[in-house]
């Protein structure tokens, strides 16, 4: 083990594309790492502690009881933490590592100063971290797969759901096209399994994750309409759907399906009119789902957001589950795009100062 500080940095993310569709089975959705970060910052120390600054809580102490990992607190805010560490100790201790005291301190820039939550991807970020921190701290190799596969342990154990792109930025960094492993499956397969080795081993099923470059002349901008969505209330209404209009529910599936493969064909025959009429097929396909299942995923602050984008002969849609939070639009030139910019702002929409990452989980 290793004596000096560490700290790792982990990105957010943002959904380009497949939103609630990549829940399902095979379903292919585009996701990017974003330039905002988690830090986990692990050092030794005679006591365990630790620390999340932005949620006030500072040197909690966690301990093992039973062969798991306490943190010795009743705010259930820090469970993702907690089942990160877990899952790290578990992981550590099955290589036939010993689990040696540590400080953990950690941060994040995916929210506003202010609280404000842009819809980011924090609690993955925060999960992927704590891994990454715990095994570089025990000087063990850790790959972006493996590191992917910890987390979405830890998440989903901790969520109970979940598509897991969001680890799959944080991980592997970059814009990726991405299938879901399942929660239900993982759920299963985690109860069953001998062992997390066992289990981060084997090949996942339905799983899947390759990188891609958007071309370089076409123009990425993402808007802030200034509410954070409820993704919780939304999953509710549209697995309403699903029960009680299985047509409707398939017709999206179907039509996000074929928005996605016009985007990814866009992108590897660098068709850029191929990638926006893509991204305004998505569009469409996620307002239907919205009106069917009266959950507002095109608000109307996100509507005009994308409206102006295709005035200048762009494309846009929301961002994630919509209904606030971020929207995301690609325009063929600097130019237009300038002008987007400066239309958004009359409108009373923030532009993010947000960038393509290329990099997962790594040693700051």
């Amino acid at each position: 083990m290793t004596n000096e500080k560490l700290t790792i940095k982990v990105p957010g993310k943002l959904m380009i594309a497949g939103e609630f569709a990549l829940l399902e089975a095979n379903q292919r959705s585009i996701v990017m790492a974003v330039d905002r970060f988690v830090y986990a910052t692990i050092k030794d120390c005679i006591e365990n502690r630790v620390s999340l600054p932005k949620l006030n809580l500072e040197n909690l102490k966690w301990e093992i009881k039973n062969n798991n990992i306490h943190i010795v607190t009743s705010d259930r805010r820090v469970n993702f933490v907690e089942n990160a560490m877990n899952v790290a100790y578990r992981y550590v201790t099955e290589q036939g590592k010993s689990f040696a005291n540590f400080d953990l301190a950690i941060t994040s820039e995916l929210d506003d100063d202010s609280g404000i939550k842009y819809g980011l991807g924090s609690s993955a970020a925060v999960v992927t971290a704590v891994i990454r921190a715990v095994l570089e701290k025990q000087s063990m190799s850790c790959s972006p797969k493996l590191l992917f596969k910890l987390a979405a342990i830890a998440h989903v154990e901790t969520q109970g759901s979940g598509s897991g792109a969001d680890v799959a930025a944080s991980s592997f960094g970059g814009l990726v096209t991405y299938t879901s492993f399942q929660a239900e499956w993982l759920k299963d397969a985690f109860g069953k399994a001998s062992s997390i080795t066992e289990l981060v081993e084997r090949d996942w099923p339905y799983f899947s994750v390759k990188p891609i470059e958007l071309p370089a002349d076409i123009h990425m901008l993402i808007g802030w309409t200034g509410s954070p969505a409820s993704t919780k209330q939304f999953l509710k209404k549209i697995a309403l759907v699903k029960v009680r209009d299985a047509g409707i529910y398939n017709q999206f599936i179907d039509e996000s399906a074929l928005a996605v493969s016009s985007i990814i064909r866009g992108v590897e025959s660098g068709d850029n009119k191929q990638i926006l009429n893509g991204i305004a097929s998505n569009r469409k396909t996620l307002a239907n789902l919205g009106k069917h299942a009266e959950a507002d995923i095109e608000t109307a602050l996100l509507k005009i957001l994308s409206d102006i984008a295709e005035k200048h002969g762009g494309a846009g849609k929301p961002s994630g589950a919509g209904g606030g939070d971020c929207g995301i639009v690609f325009l063929p030139s600097k130019e237009k795009a300038e002008r987007v910019i400066q239309e958004w702002e009359e409108a009373g929409i923030k532009q993010l100062s947000l960038s393509l990452n290329l990099h997962g989980a790594k040693l700051n």
